[in-house]
């Protein structure tokens, strides 16, 4: 306790002027999430509070992020449409998910997962991250502009036919599990579609109208429409926030910009009483928990949403050790990274009892903690704390922030979010792959692929798709660097082969040493199968050389087994040299020794096997 109260005033500061930067971010993400500003409050509130108190990282804050905002909004919008565009009646649904996510935060920490994220390829995190800009930048458009397509008449009407299909659908199901047989009684479905009401079908409209222009396809799909609907005094608050955000950092980086541009442009806003469009209401006094999700809950309704929920808790994960690391070079401290992962695990899922968007450790509010004076956890507690009162004494004020500028933050949140190291360095990289007539780097090609089918099809699966091309190009290019390393020589070219051996030449004819530089995994298998292949039937023994083979898989292993089964079934003895200790273990394990490979023909040195050559080996 005394420790966390060292540097207390250093940690009221770092953690006022983190909580204040984390405000309009929280209430941006909120917004873009689809669940509305009070979501990003309250996940930024709890996971700040709780991450830090329980976290692994003294001066992390926590909070929504880009990335973890992002996947939220795919999650949610797809169940809402699954709920018929009713965001109360799809809400426990979408809390639960984010709740277990919280939980499979925490299992990851106590598994001891946060050591291994940092093998995932840069390249995947590159072209993830770029997407995650491109998506906030070009969802954010529509808002900026004023146009919002579930109210566009127009537009809406064009989806009033697909409404009452689904209407029609909806009533077929609900008599199906009744046990109503339509076919035979169809009056019972005539009375149910009586009931609808006009209403009814404008409402589901408006939803496929919604969902038609979500995310980045949408977006643009629907562009020409808002382009040809501007309204032009939210288009002016939007571009008077994005020039102060830009502007102010001109002038001083001792004031966060975005606080500046929301509350200048907020106060233009509602002094000279412009007719904008503000954000939603944000309730006012202390959170409650949604009981609801516990008492609504329906294993059926969650299950295809668990791998989801898993590559929410693995994003932020990466999120949060990826600022660990920063926070780290700025305060020469090392963090606990599965500890952290268990804080995060634990303020997330408290965040989604109370209706929160989930988060992660923050870089920039991080950042600002620390040259603020943070130093212990009690700043990310006081960060989570501020933004908790400002809830509770200027809920009412906040809810007249204009939508557009909050829709200007966040594009440049997602300007800011890009990866331009990554993409600047496209040029430079080594063209090391072909694909038709086409030579294009690896790294390049994974990096494009996760950029575009995050932006344009699926974060989630975007992301496993890039994990798995990486996996595959890199096994690929340790089984050629293995290949390219190896060899098979007569005894007669072997480097350091003395000339007074007293070999005649017609004996080291029969004497092939073989080099496996290298792991023998099953993708340099095929390569190991064909070097094997060179080794003449005229050859009596053949040396294989494995101080360089560190490691053998299954699929190594066996086809180790089949090419010494080949070479014995030809009568060529095999003499192993230098065997390490985990390819010995796994040879042992499936009899190659000693059943194929005796005790006696296994060497710790080069020397030894040309003292058994010369005893053994006849003219």
């Amino acid at each position: 306790m005394n420790k966390i109260f060292s540097n207390f005033k250093g940690d009221l500061f770092g953690g006022l002027t983190a909580g204040i930067v984390a405000l309009p971010l929280a209430l941006a993400f909120g917004v873009s999430s689809g669940l509305g500003p009070s979501a990003g409050l309250y996940g930024a509130i709890f996971l700040s509070f709780f991450a830090a108190l329980l976290g692994g990282t003294n001066t992390q804050i926590s909070g929504p992020t880009a990335p973890m905002t992002a996947v939220s909004m795919v999650i949610i919008a797809g169940i809402i449409a699954a709920n018929d565009g009713d965001v109360q009646k799809a809400l426990p649904t979408i809390l639960i998910v984010f709740l277990l996510s919280g939980i499979m935060q925490i299992g990851l920490g106590v598994l001891g997962i946060g050591r291994y994220i940092r093998y995932i390829p840069y390249p995947v995190v590159s072209g993830f991250m770029s997407a995650i800009g491109v998506i906030i930048i070009v969802t954010q458009i529509l808002p900026s502009l004023g146009y919002y397509p579930k109210e566009d008449s127009v537009y809406v009407e064009q989806f009033r036919a697909r409404s009452e299909e689904v209407i029609l659908e909806n009533i077929l199901k609900e008599e199906a599990g009744e046990g109503i047989l339509v076919l035979e009684d169809f009056r019972e479905t005539i009375n149910r579609a009586e009931g609808i009401t006009e209403a009814d079908i404008v409402l589901g409209s408006e939803t496929l109208a919604a969902n038609e222009a979500s995310g980045v396809v949408g977006a643009i799909k629907v562009l020409p429409r808002a382009l040809m609907n501007i309204n032009w005094l939210e288009l002016v608050l939007a571009l008077g926030t994005i020039f102060i955000i830009y502007g102010f950092k001109r002038i001083t980086k001792a004031v966060p910009s975005t606080l500046v541009a929301l509350l200048v442009m907020s106060t233009i806003a509602i002094v000279f009483g412009l007719d904008y469009r503000p954000i939603q209401q944000i309730p006012s006094g202390f959170p409650m928990p949604n009981l609801e999700m516990f008492t609504n809950f329906s294993l059926k309704q969650l299950t295809p949403y668990i791998f989801t929920a898993l590559t929410l808790a693995l994003l932020g994960a990466i999120d949060s050790l990826l600022t660990s690391v920063v926070a780290d070079n700025m305060t020469k401290t090392k963090h606990r990274p599965n500890k952290e992962l268990v804080g995060q695990g634990i303020g997330n899922s408290i965040g989604a009892i109370f209706g929160g968007i989930p988060g992660a450790g923050a870089t920039i509010r991080t950042v600002v903690n620390i040259q603020s004076g943070g130093k212990t956890k009690l700043s990310g507690m006081v960060a989570g704390l501020v933004l908790l009162i400002i809830l509770l004494l200027l809920g009412p004020i906040a809810s007249k922030i204009p939508a557009a500028v909050l829709a200007g933050i966040l594009i440049t949140v997602g300007i800011g979010v890009m990866d331009y190291k990554g993409l600047k360095a496209i040029p430079s990289l080594p063209r090391d792959t072909r694909i038709g007539p086409l030579w294009l780097s690896s790294e390049v090609l994974i990096m494009i692929v996760v950029l575009v089918l995050s932006s344009l099809w699926n974060l989630v699966y975007a992301v496993g798709i890039g994990l798995i091309i990486a996996s595959l190009m890199f096994m690929k290019k340790i089984g050629d660097l293995t290949a390219e390393r190896s060899d098979v020589k007569p005894l007669s070219e072997e480097k350091g082969w003395a000339n007074d051996c007293g070999f005649t030449d017609e004996m080291k004819a029969k004497v092939y040493v073989k080099h496996v530089k290298g792991p023998l995994f099953f993708g340099s298998t095929s390569e190991f199968q064909k070097l094997a292949s060179q080794i003449p039937t005229s050859a009596k023994t053949v040396v294989m050389r494995l101080g360089r083979m560190q490691y053998v898989d299954q699929s190594g292993l066996y086809a180790f087994e089949e090419v010494v089964q080949e070479l014995s079934k030809n009568g060529i003895t095999i003499l192993l040299v230098d065997l390490l200790k985990q390819p010995r273990y796994m040879m042992e394990r499936i009899g190659i020794i000693p059943e194929l490979i005796p005790e006696e023909h296994i060497f710790t040195a080069f020397k030894d096997s040309t003292q058994w050559i010369k005893s053994n080996v006849t003219n």
